[in-house]
């Protein structure tokens, strides 16, 4: 944490969109084995003490749990029964990487079915058993990500530790791969008037959403984001604190938008990370109508 790494979409974008395709295909077989939880809870990984994993998923009689190693670069799948299976991540396409997967999980008595293609990402619309074009795996730039995560995971727990109302877990979305935290008012939102059904779930009731993204094709930068639904009036036109951080509505609403490198780049990005998330929370609450003194823990 002593020296927070730096890492453009320019440096590592190959490998980066390669893992991406990774993570949908572990996260979809989460998604199909876990038992549905609300506001989609089901569906994303977490950062882990080596990489990412799904954590424990219940299957039939028994268990398991799939993950990214990034210290010795492996996909790790271990069973309840004492089994579990590995192999390397590097030098695979994403159709190898699939195929690996699968046989693996067969072998270990798991048969499981998944939607086999990418879900919303720019970059590639190929079936998962078909793509022999994704295969970087830049072995420095995955674990500088996992570093990354690792951080901004550790300031988001202590954030979630501060609120004392409804929240998610700490989590990383594999459909646009960001690591996200979501604060509820407890209170029931008006419903969306577009959007997919799993974006009216998302969204069913009052929120406060935190998060960050190694960037993509369109931000050519790592970012913290914060955003409130449904979104004040005018939300855009406050000031805001921190510096170097800026609205952004680029996507169709105001979203705080505040650059990695502004972090990176402190004394103590730590506690330069939390008194943002702490300084955002207020300005968003406020506006929103919450009740920041019943959510805030002594």
């Amino acid at each position: 944490m002593d020296s927070l790494p730096n890492l453009r979409v320019d440096d590592w974008e190959d490998s980066k969109n390669t893992l991406h395709l990774y993570l949908q295909i572990i996260g979809k077989i989460r998604m199909a084995c876990f038992p549905k939880q609300n506001h989609w809870w089901h569906v994303p990984l977490y950062v882990s003490c080596h990489g990412l994993t799904t954590r424990i998923i219940p299957y039939r009689d028994k268990s398991f749990e799939i993950a990214f190693d990034f210290i010795e670069h492996q996909l790790v799948i271990k069973c309840s029964t004492g089994q579990s299976k590995s192999f390397p991540l590097e030098n695979q396409s994403v159709s190898t990487f699939y195929h690996m997967v699968l046989k693996s999980l067969q072998e270990l008595g798991i048969e499981v079915a998944i939607k086999a293609k990418p879900y919303d990402v720019p970059f590639s619309t190929i079936a998962f058993a078909e793509d022999e074009e994704h295969a970087s795996y830049d072995p420095v730039a995955i674990q500088k990500y996992w570093r990354v995560l690792l951080f901004v995971n550790n300031v988001f727990e202590q954030f979630r530790g501060k609120f004392l109302g409804k929240s998610t877990p700490v989590h990383l979305f594999w459909h646009h791969a960001d690591l996200a935290l979501t604060r509820f008012s407890g209170k029931a939102a008006p419903p969306l008037s577009s959007g997919t059904n799993a974006d009216k779930e998302a969204y069913s009731h009052e929120v406060i959403s935190f998060g960050f993204w190694m960037g993509d094709a369109v931000v050519r930068e790592p970012a913290f984001y914060a955003y409130a639904y449904p979104e004040p009036e005018k939300l855009s036109e406050l000031p805001i604190k921190t510096e170097g951080a800026s609205w952004n509505t680029d996507f169709g609403y105001s979203m705080l938008f505040y650059p990695y490198e502004a972090v990176r780049s402190t004394s103590n990005p730590a506690d330069t990370l939390l008194q943002h998330l702490q300084e955002s929370y207020r300005l968003l609450a406020n506006v929103s109508g919450w009740d920041i003194s019943s959510f805030q823990r002594p």
